[in-house]
């Protein structure tokens, strides 16, 4: 039998995707970094999830339940949305993968955002699939040109709102515009990760489009304000007869037993989501109001970060700020290299960020 060198080859195309690559957050060195890259809630995770995840422990040489029932009756009573039409993921990134898995391949088209999550692209390109980002308006989604921009090879829309990273909202009435205008072949993702940080009382989640249309699809997350990022735990409502086939790719044990125990948790926590939100609110205008003083552009956010404009010197700021121990976003990979992504810390977190650019800045005038 002859033997061979050449290594196994990958389907044409996955050799030519850039993995995504999240904020930096760690330190070699002992200082104690300020970890303001990658969006995550600073002050941690419910208490009540986290006593939930540590009493799982007991459970761990038992499968999970496939269903995720009580995490999914969880979800539909706190949102009063139906169970049936819950599907619970490894996170929203498991979800996004198997909907292009599902509903596009090669010679289909994925339309995004310019500006839209990296992961749209990465999902639509290793399923052979063409990644289309579309023009921005203000750092909006435009959703005029969303629509001039859909042929008949479009299978897939997916849109986040409020946006990342620009933390934009697009109102009620530009989606509502948008879920009327798409052929209904064409499935519509709304990516509502950062859905509880919202002030606008005529915001939805997407929910309301869901329930009236059977090509669209809302997606939310524990990685956020509940913060149980390690967990990697998302879930989507989707119309029934999509339900049905996400169900058929999904693994059959996707989400962990200490997973499901902390969302159930988690959702019972009100309390400690609305002090994150409160606190969220007030830090972020704070942080706005400081980083304006400094004459750097503000992005008005809807999340629990920010998108400061730095001209040419993003990158050079980014990384003074890193030898500080301070972590921030780049935005080459996004179409937005004047710019650095600020997620919004503690108080503590945000005075040290303050006084570190003031320091970064005052060196160069």
């Amino acid at each position: 039998m002859s033997v061979t060198s050449t290594a196994p080859m990958p389907r044409a195309g996955i050799l030519d995707l850039s993995p995504y690559i999240g904020g930096e957050g760690r330190l070699t060195q002992g200082v104690v970094p300020v970890r303001l890259a990658s969006n995550e809630n600073p002050r941690g995770c419910s208490p009540l999830a986290r006593a939930a995840y540590l009493a799982a422990a007991e459970d761990l040489h038992r499968y999970p339940d496939g269903t995720a029932s009580g995490l999914r009756h969880a979800i539909a009573d706190k949102y009063g949305i139906t169970f049936e039409q819950i599907v619970c993921g490894a996170g929203s990134d498991e979800l996004i993968a198997l909907i292009l898995r599902a509903y596009a391949g090669p010679g289909d088209e994925v339309i995004h955002s310019r500006h839209g999550f990296l992961m749209y692209s990465v999902a639509a390109k290793a399923v052979g699939a063409k990644p289309i980002a579309v023009d921005e308006k203000n750092l909006t989604t435009d959703v005029t040109a969303i629509l001039a921009a859909v042929t008949p090879q479009t299978k897939v829309i997916m849109i986040a709102n409020p946006n990342n990273p620009t933390g934009s909202l697009l109102a009620a009435s530009e989606v509502e515009r948008l879920v009327k205008g798409v052929p209904p072949h064409v499935v519509i993702v709304l990516d509502a990760a950062y859905a509880e940080y919202v002030e606008d009382g005529a915001y939805n989640d997407g929910s309301r489009w869901v329930a009236s249309h059977s090509n669209v699809i809302m997606l939310r997350t524990f990685s956020k304000v509940h913060g149980l990022a390690a967990l990697r735990l998302g879930w989507g409502y989707f119309p029934p007869a999509i339900a049905d086939v996400i169900n058929r790719l999904r693994g059959p044990f996707n989400v962990s037993v200490p997973a499901q125990a902390a969302g159930i948790a988690a959702l019972a926590d009100d309390d400690f989501v609305a002090a994150t939100v409160e606190k969220n609110t007030r830090e972020r205008g704070r942080l706005a109001v400081a980083l304006e003083e400094m004459r750097l552009g503000i992005v008005p956010s809807a999340g629990n970060f920010l998108l400061v404009h730095f001209g040419a010197e993003a990158e050079r700021i980014r990384l003074a700020l890193k030898d500080k121990g301070i972590f921030v976003r780049q935005m080459g990979a996004y179409e937005l290299p004047e710019y650095l992504r600020i997620t919004v810390g503690l108080k503590a977190d945000n005075d040290r960020l303050i006084a570190a650019l003031e320091d970064i800045l005052a060196k160069d005038a």
